[in-house]
C-alpha cells in the first residue's frame, strides 16, 4: 500500500504525458496520410478525429492547441499571400532601380522562405517523434539509425538558416546604406566626406571582387559533410580568457585568434579570413614556436654538459611542452610542418658532402642493401605473423615500417662527431648516407602502394590479383620516374648549375640575402620535380645538395655558411616536433614489453644489416660492416606518419 501511494502520482503523470503524445499525433501525425489536403485541413480533420474519440475535460488543452495550429497556418497562408502580391508589386514599381528592384524581391523571397521552413520544420518534428515511438529501442542500431537521421536533418537545417541569417544581415546592411544615402543627399558634403565615400564604395567593391564564396562553392560538393564545431575566441588582454557575452560584436569581427573544436575533439585555427584587406596573425602558431625556441635552449645545453647530442634535449623539450606534459602547444601540425623543413634542409647539406666520386662509388651499394634490408624484414615479418597468426597485409605493412631508418638522426651525429679525412671514414658515412637517402625513395613508393594493401585488407581474391598487378605497375613508374630524375640532373649539370650560381654569386656581393634565396629556391625545385614524379621529396633535396657540391669546395663551403643556421634552427623545430608524440606515462605503463620489441627489433637490424653488408661490400671494405649496421639499427620518424595513414585505412589497429 505504502509503495502504491508513492507511486501513483508518479505513474500517473506518465500515463497523461503518453495520452498526450498520442493525442499529438493523433491530432499532427495524419500529415503523411493526407498530405493532398491542405496543412489546415489536416489540424481540423485531427480536431474532429480527436473529439470523436471521447476527449476529456482534462485533456481540453489538446484541442485548445490545435486550434492555435489551425490560426498559425491560416495566418501564415495569408502572409505569404500578402507578400507574394508586394513582390508583385515591386517588380511593377518603375520608379525603383534595377538592382534596387532585384533586391526587395529577394527580400521578400527570404520572408517568404522563413515561413515555409519553420512550417516544415513541426510537421518533421512530429514525423520525427512518430518514427522514433514505432521503433525497437532495445535495437541499438535502430536507435543509431534514427539518431543519424534526425543529426542530418538538422545539419540541413543549419545550413539553410545560416543562409538566410547572411541574406537577412545583407538587406540590413542595405537598408542602412539606403539611410545614409537618403541623409547625404538632404546636406551638403564636404571634400573629405567625398573622398571617404568613394573610398568606402572602392572598398565595398574590391571585398565583392576577392570574396571567394568558399561556403556557398563548396557544400554541394561530394565528400563535404556537415558538423557542429565549437568556436573558441581568446583574449590577449586577459590572459587568454575567453570573451564575455557583451563583447559578442568584436567576437564576430575578430577572428585573428579564432579555433575551431569539431565533435571528435580535433582543433583547427584560421587559415584564410572572408575579408583579405585585413592582415591577421597565428598568435597560437607564434606562442608555440617562442615556447620551443626558449625551452629548447636549457634542454639542449644540459645534455650537451653531460655527453649527450643535444639533439636529445630537443626531444625532451617536445616532451615537456606536448600532450604528456605541459600541453601548452595549440598548434601542432603547424610546429611539424616547419619541422619537415628541418628535413628537406639537413638532407640538401647531406647531399653538399657529397661529391660526385662518393656517388659513383656507393649508389649500387646503396641501391642493393636498402631493398635486401627491406625485403629481410618483409621476409622475417611474414614468418613471425605465420607464427603469431596476424593477417598478411599487417605484417607487410609492420616489416616495411619497421625496416627504414632515421635520415635527419644520423646525419646529425655523422655534423656532430668528429670526422676526419681518412678513407675508412668517408667509406662508412657514405655508405651509411646512401642507403638512407634509398630508403626514402622506398618510402614514396611505399606511399603509394598503401591503397593496394586496403584493397587486399578486404580479402577478395579479384582485388587480391589487381593489386598484385597494381604493385608491379607502381614499381615500373617508380623506375621511370627515377630514371627521369637522373636525366634532369644530368642536364642541369651540364647547362644550368654553373651559369646559376655564377650569377647568384655575383648578385649577392655585400648581401647574401639573394644567394640564401637562390639556393632555397633551387632546394624547393629539385623538392617539387620528384614530388611531381611520385619519387620522393626528400631525395629532390638531396640531389640539390650534390648538384651543386659538383662545383668545388668553394661554392660548397659558402653555401654551407649561408644554409647551415637555417638547417639548424629547423632542426631543432623538427626533433621537437618528434617530441611531442612521445608519452612517457605510456611507456611506463608498458615499459617491459616495450624494452623486449625493442631491443629485439635493433638486434635483427643490426644482425641483417651485417649479413647485408657482409655480401655486397668488397672484400677491402667488409671492416665497416659494423658501424654501418649500428647506425641502420633503428626506425625512421616517418614510421609514426605512415602508421597514422594505416590506422586511418583499417590495415592497423590502434593498438599496433
Amino acid at each position: 500500500l505504502f509503495l502504491f501511494i508513492n507511486l501513483y502520482p508518479r505513474v500517473k503523470a506518465e500515463v497523461e504525458v503518453w495520452m498526450q503524445v498520442v493525442c499529438w499525433l493523433l491530432c499532427l501525425g495524419t500529415a503523411g496520410a493526407l498530405a493532398v489536403l491542405q496543412k489546415d485541413q489536416v489540424a481540423q480533420h485531427a480536431i474532429k478525429l480527436y473529439r470523436s474519440k471521447g476527449a476529456t475535460h482534462g485533456h481540453s488543452w489538446v484541442a485548445s492547441n490545435c486550434k492555435r495550429l489551425v490560426g498559425l497556418l491560416r495566418q501564415k497562408n495569408v502572409v505569404v499571400k500578402k507578400l507574394a502580391a508586394a513582390a508583385d508589386a515591386v517588380g511593377r514599381d518603375r520608379a525603383l532601380s534595377e538592382p534596387e528592384r532585384h533586391f526587395q524581391v529577394h527580400t521578400l523571397e527570404v520572408f517568404q522562405k522563413e515561413l515555409n521552413e519553420s512550417e516544415h520544420l513541426v510537421f518533421q518534428a512530429v514525423h520525427s517523434l512518430q518514427r522514433a515511438l514505432q521503433g525497437d529501442y532495445r535495437d541499438v542500431v535502430n536507435m543509431k539509425e534514427s539518431s543519424r537521421q534526425r543529426l542530418e536533418a538538422l545539419r540541413e537545417a543549419a545550413i539553410k538558416e545560416e543562409q538566410e541569417y547572411v541574406e537577412l544581415v545583407a538587406a540590413e546592411k542595405h537598408q542602412q546604406e539606403a539611410v545614409k544615402s537618403a541623409l547625404a543627399q538632404n546636406k551638403t558634403l564636404s571634400m573629405l566626406d567625398e573622398i571617404l565615400e568613394d573610398v568606402r564604395k572602392a572598398a565595398d567593391r574590391l571585398e565583392e571582387e576577392i570574396e571567394e564564396h568558399a561556403f556557398d562553392n563548396n557544400k554541394q560538393m561530394k565528400g563535404v559533410n556537415v558538423e557542429a564545431v565549437l568556436r573558441v575566441e581568446d583574449d590577449e588582454e586577459n590572459g587568454g580568457k575567453r570573451k564575455n557575452k557583451s563583447r559578442q560584436k568584436e567576437v564576430e569581427d575578430d577572428l585573428g585568434l579564432s579555433m575551431l573544436i569539431d565533435s571528435q575533439n580535433n582543433q583547427y585555427v584560421l587559415t584564410k579570413p572572408r575579408d583579405s584587406t585585413m592582415p591577421r596573425a597565428d598568435h597560437h602558431f607564434i606562442k608555440d614556436l617562442v615556447s620551443v625556441v626558449m625551452l629548447s635552449l636549457p634542454c639542449g645545453w644540459i645534455c650537451s654538459l653531460v655527453g649527450l647530442p643535444p639533439m636529445f634535449g630537443y626531444i625532451i623539450c617536445g616532451v615537456l611542452l606536448g600532450p604528456s606534459g605541459l600541453n601548452s602547444i595549440k598548434s601542432m601540425v603547424q610546429v611539424e610542418t616547419l619541422g619537415e623543413l628541418g628535413v628537406f634542409f639537413t638532407l640538401f647539406v647531406v647531399g653538399l658532402e657529397f661529391s660526385p666520386e662518393r656517388v659513383r662509388k656507393v649508389w649500387k651499394t646503396s641501391v642493393q642493401g636498402s631493398c635486401y634490408l627491406s625485403l629481410l624484414m618483409v621476409g622475417a615479418g611474414l614468418l613471425w605473423g605465420q607464427i603469431l597468426r596476424i593477417r598478411p597485409t599487417q605484417t607487410v605493412f609492420i616489416s616495411t615500417c619497421l625496416s627504414l631508418s632515421s635520415t635527419p638522426l644520423v646525419s646529425r651525429f655523422l655534423a656532430g662527431g668528429s670526422r676526419g679525412d681518412k678513407e675508412g671514414d668517408l667509406d662508412y658515412s657514405s655508405v651509411l648516407l646512401g642507403m638512407l637517402v634509398m630508403q626514402d625513395v622506398q618510402l614514396g613508393l611505399f606511399v603509394a602502394v598503401m591503397p593496394t594493401l586496403i584493397q587486399a585488407q578486404s580479402g577478395d581474391l579479384d582485388s587480391f590479383l589487381f593489386g598484385s598487378l597494381r604493385v608491379l605497375y607502381l614499381l615500373a613508374q617508380v623506375l621511370v620516374s627515377l630514371a627521369a630524375v637522373l636525366l634532369l640532373c644530368l642536364l642541369l649539370k651540364s647547362f644550368l648549375i654553373g651559369p646559376y650560381y655564377k650569377k647568384l654569386h655575383a648578385e649577392s656581393k655585400g648581401n647574401k640575402e639573394i644567394l640564401v634565396l637562390g639556393m632555397a629556391a633551387f632546394v624547393f625545385f629539385m623538392l617539387t620535380v620528384t614530388e611531381i614524379l611520385d619519387v620522393s621529396m626528400e631525395l629532390g633535396c638531396f640531389l640539390a645538395g650534390a648538384l651543386l657540391s659538383t662545383q668545388g669546395h668553394m661554392v660548397t663551403t659558402e653555401v654551407m655558411g649561408c644554409i647551415e643556421p637555417i638547417r639548424d634552427f629547423l632542426a631543432i623545430i623538427f626533433f621537437a616536433s618528434i617530441g611531442l608524440h612521445v608519452f612517457p606515462t605510456f611507456v611506463l605503463y608498458e615499459l617491459t614489453i616495450l624494452l623486449v620489441l625493442t631491443l629485439s627489433l635493433v638486434i635483427m637490424k643490426f644482425v641483417m644489416a651485417v649479413l647485408v653488408l657482409s655480401v655486397i661490400l668488397p672484400p677491402g671494405s667488409r671492416h665497416i660492416r659494423w658501424i654501418v649496421s649500428a647506425g641502420l639499427a633503428q626506425v625512421s620518424e616517418f614510421s609514426f606518419v605512415l602508421s597514422s595513414r594505416a590506422r586511418r585505412a583499417g590495415i592497423i589497429s590502434r593498438e599496433v
